[in-house]
């Protein structure tokens, strides 16, 4: 296996990061996960644009993105596989084990391993612990996933894939490494950025290809819903079958299974919406 750090490839067992990279020590970076397929990575203009949204919001420089590009084709070239998770991993680099920062510059690194296509539906729980929609890294793609690792572990012990947050005032928000959408009356809705989710990738792709609607949403709107599905770069759309001891029958249900057509019909077409 050979990844990307700093400038070059190298074999995984010999790849190095300083104990000290901000990264590691505080949790100061950003990161993308892309699908890629065949060696061909999906979306990586709008993956690109996000991560460098994401380190101007920590007050990082902006990543160079012919170098990232680069780095993605020369990884990608370096370990064929039919479906690959490309990450995409930019710290604060080098610095003191405080908060404040170093003057080394940022560590830029790019690995990919296998993955399964995932499973047509899923289950999925709700959790205790709230998402902060005014947060200082609220909308941010992170490296500091410490909450997420947590809610998932819960979500596993469930018998479930993921684990869906509301926000500190009781909306809706998303998953741990996902977006969610419910379907009411036949229309698509999903909850506003101003909830404090993520600006998924296949998440605007899926409101723009589906027309779906972005409306502030309950909590407890998962009770009622009459379907839920979630978006994400592995997942795609991916309908959801249980919501912790709620089954909905019929999984997909039809508005569903047609936007995971329209999904997959539209990004077979085009790589990079």
């Amino acid at each position: 296996m050979k990844i990307w750090l700093d400038g070059g490839l190298r074999e995984a067992e010999e790849a190095r990061v300083s104990v000290f990279d901000h990264g590691l020590t505080v949790g100061d970076g950003v990161f993308e996960t892309v699908k890629a397929t065949e060696g061909r990575p999906f979306a990586l203009t709008r993956h690109l644009d996000r991560l460098s949204r994401s380190a101007r919001g920590l007050g990082l420089p902006d990543p160079d993105h012919e170098e990232v590009r680069g780095a993605c084709e020369a990884v990608l070239a370096a370990n064929p596989m039919p479906l690959g998770r490309l990450r995409i991993t930019y710290t604060g680099g080098h610095g003191p084990l405080g908060s404040d920062r170093g003057d080394r510059g940022p560590t830029l690194l790019v690995a990919v391993s296998e993955s399964d296509r995932r499973a047509d539906t899923t289950a999925v729980i709700t959790v205790p612990w709230t998402r902060n929609e005014r947060g200082a890294v609220t909308g941010l793609k992170t490296t500091s996933y410490a909450e997420n690792v947590v809610a998932l572990a819960r979500a596993r012990q469930h018998g479930a894939s993921e684990a869906l947050f509301a926000n500190t005032v009781g909306r809706l928000c998303e998953g741990t490494g996902s977006n969610v959408f419910v379907v009411l009356d036949g229309e698509i809705h999903t909850p506003p950025l101003a909830s404090g989710c993520l600006d998924g990738i296949t998440r605007a792709l899926a409101v723009e290809w589906t027309g779906a609607k972005e409306t502030d949403l309950p909590l407890d709107v998962l009770e009622r819903a009459d379907e839920v599905f979630l978006t994400s770069t592995l997942r795609d759309v991916q309908a959801v079958h249980r919501v912790d001891d709620r089954e909905l029958p019929g999984t997909p249900g039809p508005v569903t299974a047609k936007a995971v057509r329209i999904f997959d019909e539209r990004s077979g077409h085009d790589l990079d919406p």
